[in-house]
């Protein structure tokens, strides 16, 4: 099996914020990867904005830098850095004022697509776009690209959408969730709808309950500034896994293009019920000997922000009535690993004995560290020792099933940049989709303030709180373990 790449139209990407951590981490490294594999022509170029004073050359050794020390996949080691490098310009910029506007006008002043990448604080979102429309760079063939947090509630939300459609048309905005580049959740899509084995069985007739888990073994970390002010439920909940729920819930649209797409995620978030207090569980992880608790991380010896969610919803439709969705995120727990479980309903009757014991079928759709999919079976113990059933899986990883080059994915940043050049914006957030998520998160975050209850405390290494087993344990339901 051979991949192909597909080369983009030639273009021009201004990243504001071009000389920080996200750019250097992700983002530059990532277009190196897109130049290495051939899909950037030979006219496209990339220019960093920012405040720092420096000119194109010094970006280009900042640049060599991040790629040397970021890309985990060459180590800066293909032939043609050099090229890669000649292809970045550097405007020194000034969001809130005047400096270097006209010259990034003059810079990108071409028949080329141009896309505006936002890597900043979300209080310049607003000035950005306001400027680019100033400054004639907010035409049809232009496209911003907004990096999360997008609000931190429902009126922040609406406030920017409105800002930014007062510059750009809602096809030119592009709101980024770096989960729905991973190629396991666009496999989802895949999986229910290209394979006729699943789609029948995929409501609540045949379906017990969904279980889905986002867990880190790490901190906040250096981010513990903002994260203090965010918690999991807006870092999290109300983002990627809320597109989680939405690809598994959502019903098949009439064509595989972006409206279509995100018109059937839009009526699952409408369809969500608000959620129970007693049906949700916030968490703050302790520290050890060795590793500093989440206050002293936040710098924040008061703090109440959870780092942990664990909570239980229900999808009122049709296909989904009196299914639950189980959802968990958190962080410092027992390993990373993300995974969505379909765990489908008990056979109507069992022709076997008691001892054969109870017996599940479980789709699981593993997202990092190993992607794959793996469905468990059951089936007789080998042996002469009577019908003893035991479960096994079928199980693809890809890295096993496409071997190791086709296995070897692009990174998400990579995937949605290229996306944003084709014009493809079936894997970015609609405007009224992110409202409405927020919609259904502000009433939990505000019982929340109104309680003034702190969040659990719970151990390093463990996985969560106690009180989230119990939120499936008086379900007569389990979580799965948290395992990479």
């Amino acid at each position: 099996m051979v991949s192909r790449v597909i080369p983009v139209d030639p273009f021009d990407l201004v990243i504001f914020g071009g000389t920080g951590d996200l750019a250097r981490r992700k983002i530059l490294p990532g277009l190196f990867r897109r130049f290495c594999a051939g899909q950037m022509e030979e006219d496209s170029r990339i220019i960093g904005a920012a405040r720092s004073d420096m000119d194109s050359e010094e970006y280009r050794h900042f640049v060599r830098e991040a790629i040397t020390e970021f890309d985990p996949k060459t180590k800066g080691e293909c032939a043609h850095l050099d090229e890669f490098l000649t292809r970045l310009h550097y405007v020194t910029i000034d969001a809130l004022g005047e400096t270097g506007w006209a010259e990034l006008a003059e810079l990108t002043r071409s028949d080329k697509v141009r896309a505006f990448y936002f890597s900043v604080a979300p209080r310049l979102f607003g000035p950005l776009a306001e400027r680019l429309h100033l400054h004639g760079m907010a035409d049809g063939e232009s496209r911003i690209v907004v990096e999360k947090p997008f609000g931190r509630d429902l009126e922040s939300a609406r406030a920017l959408n409105k800002v930014l459609a007062e510059h750009f048309e809602e096809n030119q905005i592009y709101r980024i969730d770096h989960y729905l580049g991973k190629e396991t959740v666009q496999n989802l899509m895949a999986i229910r709808f290209g394979n006729m084995l699943f789609e029948p069985l995929w409501n609540s007739q045949y379906v017990d309950h969904i279980q889905i888990t986002v867990a880190e073994s790490v901190g906040v970390g250096g981010r513990g500034g903002y994260y203090d002010r965010a918690g999991a439920m807006r870092d999290m909940m109300q983002n990627h896994m809320m597109q989680l729920l939405c690809l598994i819930a959502m019903e098949p649209p009439a064509k595989f293009n972006p409206d279509a797409v995100r018109d059937e995620k839009l009526k699952v978030i409408r369809a969500l019920d608000p959620v129970r207090e007693e049906d949700i569980v916030r968490g703050q992880y302790e520290g050890t000997e060795d590793l500093l608790g989440y206050r002293r991380e936040a710098e924040n010896p008061e703090s109440t922000t959870e780092s942990f969610v664990a909570l239980k919803a229900h999808v009122s439709n049709w296909r989904w009535a009196n299914t639950p969705f189980y959802l968990r995120t958190g962080k410092r727990l027992r390993e990373r690993a993300s995974e969505i479980a379909i765990v489908f309903k008990d056979a109507p009757h069992s022709i076997f004995d008691e001892d054969a014991g109870r017996h599940r079928n479980i789709l699981t759709i593993k997202l990092q560290p190993n992607e794959g999919i793996e469905l468990g079976v059951t089936i007789k113990e080998p042996g002469p020792g009577g019908m003893r059933l035991i479960d096994v899986p079928l199980d693809m990883s890809f890295a096993e099933a496409l071997g190791p080059e086709e296995a070897d994915f692009p990174d998400a940043y990579e995937r949605l940049i290229m996306d944003v050049i084709r014009g493809n914006q079936t894997l970015f957030m609609r405007g009224d989709e992110v409202e409405e998520a927020w919609a259904w998160t502000d009433p939990i975050i505000a019982q929340w303030e109104d309680d003034a209850v702190p969040p659990i405390r719970y151990a390093t290494g463990s996985s969560g709180p106690d009180d989230a087993l119990m939120l499936m344990h008086r379900d007569g339901r389990r979580w799965r373990e948290i395992k990479a």
